[in-house]
């Protein structure tokens, strides 16, 4: 697991960037996995700004969203596949036909499971996953697998937990239906990536931070698997990292990494 503390949320926005692009331009045919929500937004604004600048097509780029909501149809504006459009998708050329969201407008379980199974094997057949784009909740979840969590599930239908739900409650308007059910990629299938990068800002995560880098491995917070990942970024802002036990170390060992990169051994 590598840690990187950057000063403020545009740093860690523009790391973030920085690796996405990297990962476009080094591959032909590169696979995203992408997350919504608050902290990624700022990701996807730097990216349609350098698509617009000239510096990078979606043209060949296909993409896999971690999860999306039981019972409401895409065109709902609280829909992932709504987010996504609104902030990256319909602000670039990526062909809409490579970006994929879980399939989750029915009602019915068994139309459900069997997309969720379709999910797994849509990603296994594009190449898997290239570089997966992850947050992290207040509670641990990453995607939408809320502690206890399986470490070896696969894309599935999953209840959301009372703090998830009250966490996005803001999004929906007094009165309006609110799932309380999600389709999300399990824990196992966002292992098999071959990098992850999971960004978190502002003192609210600053627990679950800790949690996941310095605690032990569990189920309780969900993210902590991260630990056991062979190439697993975690970019944090200072505010994130200010319950890190171990920060001091973090950026020394960073300093070093980046002098070994640059040549300088000193």
């Amino acid at each position: 697991m590598q840690v990187i503390i950057l000063p403020t949320p545009k740093d860690v926005a523009l790391y973030a960037a920085n690796r996405v692009e990297d990962v476009m331009k080094r591959n032909s045919h590169p696979v995203l996995g992408l997350s919504t929500g608050s902290t990624p937004i700022a990701l996807y604004n730097e990216l349609v700004s350098r698509h617009k600048a000239g510096w990078l097509s979606f043209k060949h780029t296909t993409t896999f969203n971690l999860d999306e909501y039981i019972g409401i149809t895409e065109s709902h504006k609280q829909s992932y596949r709504f987010f996504m459009n609104k902030h990256l998708f319909h602000l670039v050329d990526i062909d809409e036909a490579n970006t994929h969201l879980p399939l989750a407008a029915s009602l019915e379980p068994d139309i459900l499971h069997q997309d969720a199974s379709s999910y797994d094997l849509s990603i296994s057949s594009s190449g898997g996953i290239d570089l997966q784009i992850l947050g992290i909740g207040e509670n641990g979840h990453i995607g939408f697998n809320e502690p206890t969590s399986s470490f070896s599930s696969r894309t599935r239908i999953k209840t959301l937990s009372k703090s998830t739900i009250a966490a996005n409650k803001r999004f929906f308007k007094e009165g309006e239906f609110q799932p309380h059910l999600a389709i999300t990629m399990g824990i196992g299938t966002i292992l098999e990536s071959k990098v992850i990068l999971l960004m978190a800002t502002g003192k609210a995560k600053a627990s679950a931070v800790k949690e996941m880098i310095e605690g032990p491995l569990s189920s309780m917070c969900p993210a902590s698997v991260l630990q056991q990942h062979e190439k697993a970024i975690i970019v944090l802002d200072e505010e994130a990292a200010s319950s890190l036990a171990l920060k001091e170390y973090y950026l020394w060992c960073e300093l070093k990494r980046q002098q070994l990169h640059e040549g300088n051994c000193e």
